[in-house]
């Protein structure tokens, strides 16, 4: 998705959706279900080196009887560490 938007740590998120969350060095990028007017996570392992993109939209999401927000995302213990070279 070349043309997407990306979103940073601490943004208010506009739009209920899965979003696909890309970390700095630490985790292979992965999908997180997010709802309006939240604010983007932090990671727990690095903090805000992480970006956000809309993968898919889904408005309905807030209409359930309840609401789970994630405010923090997990570290993931089975995935390797890895760096990425620049």
């Amino acid at each position: 998705m070349k043309n997407a938007k990306q979103f940073r740590c601490g943004d208010k998120i506009l739009e209920s959706g899965i979003y696909r969350v890309y970390h700095r060095n630490h985790r292979l990028a992965h999908e997180v279900t997010l709802l309006r007017d939240q604010l983007f996570p932090k990671c727990i392992k690095c903090e805000d080196s992480v970006y956000f993109e809309l993968v898919r939209s889904a408005p309905d999401i807030t209409l359930a009887p309840f609401k789970v927000a994630l405010y923090a995302l997990p570290e993931n213990d089975e995935e390797e560490d890895f760096t990425v070279a620049l």
